[in-house]
């Protein structure tokens, strides 16, 4: 009992230290490369608006919204929302990032098939996400294991929305990459470092679908050994 109940403590640490050390990572790398202008000199803000016409794209707007790193494409409202350090900084940072939510952009106006299986999926998994704990602990307390099952279900939603959002994440830094060089926003000496930001930024993105798949193999093992 006493392994049993030291392994599930090493587990628990371990679903806490992953996305603490992917954050830490993202934060630490962006802080680095915030304080590197690129060659250009160009504000995220202009990086971002020039990716898009380069693409032919006008129907997006380019806003500066609050927060640390909230940058995000709305597909709704076809904006790319760039927090206010990229919105108006000249860094290597700010040109990657602002590059990458363009890529999102230039992902929707080609209609990427893992974006918008993406956000079709989004309510689903909003909702199985929120819901499957409650079904699992009720299904625990009160031995039914319908809702036990009913609850794995639902948390599956879940989990396969952070396992599609790896492709779509990485195919936008893919896209990010291309644009800075072909544009001439970096040089090719710069093309390292940029990369750089890009990978640390997915390390959030793999470290939230590795927590979320353990999570439900977790939760299929318990129902498992609840039906024995």
């Amino acid at each position: 009992m006493f392994a049993g109940f030291g392994g599930y403590i090493i587990y628990i640490a371990l679903l806490m230290i992953i996305p603490l050390w992917a954050q830490s990572r993202v934060k630490g790398t962006y802080k680095k490369y915030a304080k590197k202008p690129t060659s250009s000199q160009m504000t995220g803000a202009q990086v971002a608006q020039k990716i898009l016409h380069d693409n032919g794209i006008y129907d997006v707007q380019v806003q500066e919204t609050r927060g640390f790193l909230s940058d995000h494409y709305d597909p709704r409202k076809k904006v790319v929302r760039l927090s206010s350090g990229n919105f108006h900084g000249q860094s290597m940072a700010s040109s990657a990032i602002a590059a990458h939510e363009v890529g999102h952009a230039i992902q929707d106006a080609e209609e990427y098939a893992f974006l918008r299986f993406r956000s079709a999926l989004a309510p689903i998994a909003s909702f199985g996400s929120n819901a499957s704990f409650f079904l699992i602990i009720a299904g625990i307390i009160f031995s039914m294991s319908n809702l036990f099952l009913f609850g794995i279900i639902f948390f599956s939603a879940a989990v396969l929305f952070q396992v599609i959002t790896l492709p779509v994440e990485y195919n936008a830094s893919s896209r990010a990459m291309e644009q800075l060089v072909s544009t001439g926003i970096i040089r090719n000496t710069e093309e390292r470092e940029t990369k750089k930001v890009l990978s640390a930024a997915a390390l959030t993105y793999v470290a939230a679908a590795l927590t979320a798949v353990a999570e439900l193999i977790r939760f299929i093992l318990m129902y498992t050994a609840s039906q024995d």
